[in-house]
């Protein structure tokens, strides 16, 4: 009988969310003609049948119930019975139903209906649909102490929040059979002691012995409405111990406050940066962008993308989207066709397959489509690439630059913004020294120009973009280590791809001209802190000498060919502060048009002929600071040495 009792009740909640909400209002249906039916048969002590006008209570009962329940919510949780909370819902709702119950059976006044019906009755309902709603969730949670008990200590569990988000989520983990929860975890020293679905409320220090001695592995943060201060401070606390921390969204991200398995999701490792929000005028940027034509070159790329992104959010009239790599053009079209099937978006979108150092084409979209802004995002940024392709590296990324800035001047393109980076700084590798030139093009041509206004936005790294070492740290965990990173020292600033390009936007809009905006990346981070704690979240150990047992190495390569241990915003550290409190102003050197001009035709020949040694030399020439590496790493040129060397002792042994 218990096993059919247990079947029964397993294939009761497999069922689908229509199917249970279906089959709660059947059975409240039935109850409230079965709850009429017995408040008769008790107000007059025999079995009652019905007869006459009496029908027409009968029939009311079910049709005042189901629109009150669904206006109540009662079918948007039918297992969720959670307690005091729940019966209160239930309650008001019967209350509700009662008060109409009884107040049409006092204006219908049927002499065979005893006034007294009309106040019965919603009793006796009131105790079937929460009784039957308890005793459902008391057989469900019975059914899943069950299955609990038959798991392993290593799927033990906690959750931190007892509030509503925490207890759905509990529920749910329930259901899945596949977790022993130990408890919630909750600040609040009132509901310690407590239970909530037969689940214990602890301190968060009763949570650090459960920890060690039940070897709990897993810890759900079920707060969706702390702000990041608290949640860092929650992330710190539960770092020093070998658990898989994993979050649910902020309350702005869940629907309807609804929470769900999908919801759980790692931690955010930006939440470890201990960044302030980034404060965006909204207002300023649509009325700069809104009804215009706006140009995003790199639009496949991390930031590119991001720009597009937030762009469409103050609709443009029409969005250029530039780039040379097919697939990525594509994925990011088809990104955006979706987000603008949202009701008043009225972009048109454009993606224009483009080398960006062709002038010709970029001139023809410029004169054709007539751009009002210009986001100049494509390069070649990944520094060792471009150390090894170093001519390659150079003219994409600064006769790029050369031509959009060109093409924006003689068509009247109201404003250029460069997307730089920090790696122009006293740069040691070739893509910064490439980027800082593409700055000095940028000032030059603002130095000259009638029409458009030329702006550069310099930034450091940013979390989850291609070149970014998040995703290779993620990859490295997932595949089981080791970690690799170039020296214990080296420090990187990071930044979300969202606020990078929400600040660059915003940057763009308050440019005058010759700017080079500096944003605000917080606080420098130690990669290998960085390194330690993503093991950490991730519930595994580090494995060095003081932990041979542990789960994941770290291994020091050494640092790569133009790689710095630290990176600068400046180059004379002296930012001049605007008026947002985010982003910075720096006064830099560059060369008038009419130099700069001259010195960019001799370095194309250069790089046309693949004279790598003088492509680092020019730089050097053109960018002081610049401190290149002394040895040739361009792979072609290499390969160019060996062939020589080849024929060199073939035609010696021939002699």
């Amino acid at each position: 009988m218990r096993s059919l009792l247990s079947s029964i009740l397993k294939n009761l909640f497999k069922l689908s969310r229509f199917h249970k909400r279906l089959l709660a209002e059947c059975f409240d249906i039935v109850a409230a003609l079965l709850t009429v039916w017995l408040a008769f048969t008790l107000r007059s002590d025999v079995l009652h049948w019905p007869s006459g006008g009496q029908w027409i209570l009968y029939l009311s009962a079910p049709l005042l119930t189901v629109p009150i329940f669904f206006y109540f919510g009662l079918y948007d949780a039918v297992y969720r019975y959670n307690g005091f909370s729940a019966f209160k819902t239930i309650l008001k709702a019967v209350f509700v139903y009662g008060a109409a119950f009884l107040t049409l059976s006092l204006i219908l006044h049927i002499d065979t209906v005893p006034r007294s019906i009309g106040l019965l009755q919603p009793i006796i309902f009131l105790l079937f649909t929460g009784g039957s709603r308890a005793l459902i969730r008391y057989l469900f949670l019975l059914e899943n102490r069950k299955a609990a008990r038959s798991f392993s200590p290593s799927e033990a569990l906690l959750i931190y929040g007892a509030g509503s988000a925490g207890i759905q989520i509990a529920i749910a983990l329930q259901r899945t059979g596949k977790y022993r929860i130990e408890g919630l975890i909750d600040d609040n020293k009132e509901l310690h002691g407590r239970h909530i679905n037969g689940l214990g409320i602890i301190s968060p220090e009763k949570a650090q012995v459960l920890i060690e001695q039940k070897h709990i592995k897993n810890i759900i943060l079920a707060l969706p409405s702390a702000g990041r201060s608290r949640r860092n401070e929650l992330i710190t606390f539960f770092s020093k111990y070998p658990v898989h921390l994993r979050t649910l969204p902020s309350i702005e991200e869940l629907a309807d406050g609804k929470v769900t398995l999908s919801d759980i999701k790692e931690i955010d490792v930006e939440e470890l940066l201990d960044r302030k929000p980034v404060l965006i005028d909204h207002t300023l940027i649509k009325n700069n962008i809104g009804e215009r034509v706006v140009l995003v070159t790199g639009a496949g790329g991390s930031i590119g993308g991001e720009l597009c992104r937030q762009l469409l959010l103050s609709r443009p009239s029409k969005l250029l989207l530039v780039d040379n790599a097919e697939h990525n053009l594509y994925s990011i079209h088809s990104n955006l066709e979706q987000r603008l099937k949202i009701p008043g978006s009225g972009t048109e979108l454009f993606p224009l397959l483009c080398d960006v150092t062709d002038e010709r084409r970029i001139a023809e979209i410029c004169r054709e489509f007539k751009p009002a802004i210009i986001y100049h995002a494509a390069a070649y940024k990944h520094v060792p690439l471009v150390e090894h392709n170093p001519a390659e590296g150079v003219r994409n990324n600064v006769f790029g630059t050369l031509s959009i800035a060109k093409a924006a001047n003689s068509c009247g393109v109201k404003n250029v913004i460069l997307v730089s980076t920090d790696k122009a700084v006293r740069p040691t590798n070739v893509m910064g020294a490439s980027k800082r030139l593409c700055e000095m093009i940028i000032q030059a041509f603002a130095d000259t120009s009638q029409t458009t206004c030329f702006t550069a936005v310099r930034f450091g790294n940013v979390l989850a973009s291609s070149g970014s070492v998040i995703p290779i740290f993620r990859r490295q965990i997932r595949d089981g280590g080791p970690l690799t990173i170039t020296h214990k020292e080296i420090t990187r600033y990071f930044m979300t791809i969202p606020e990078a390009a929400q600040l660059i936007i915003h940057a763009g809009v308050m440019a005058t001209g010759g700017d080079i905006y500096l944003l605000d990346m917080g606080n420098p981070v130690k990669i290998m802190d960085l390194a330690r704690n993503m093991i950490k979240l991730s519930g595994l150990t580090v494995r060095d000498e003081h932990n041979p047992e542990g789960d994941i190495e770290i291994h020091v390569t050494g640092l790569r060919p133009g790689e710095k241990l630290y990176e600068e915003l400046l180059i004379d550290n002296n930012p001049e502060s605007t008026a947002h409190t985010q982003i910075y102003k720096s006064n830099e050197h560059f060369l008038p048009w009419s130099s700069l001009q001259h010195e960019l035709t001799q370095l194309k020949v250069i790089i046309n002929n693949n004279d790598v040694h003088n492509v680092k030399l020019f730089l050097k020439k053109l960018i002081p600071e610049y401190q290149p590496i002394a040895t040739t790493s361009d792979f072609l040129a290499i390969q160019q040495e060996k062939n020589f060397s080849s024929k060199s002792t073939q035609f010696v042994k021939t002699v």
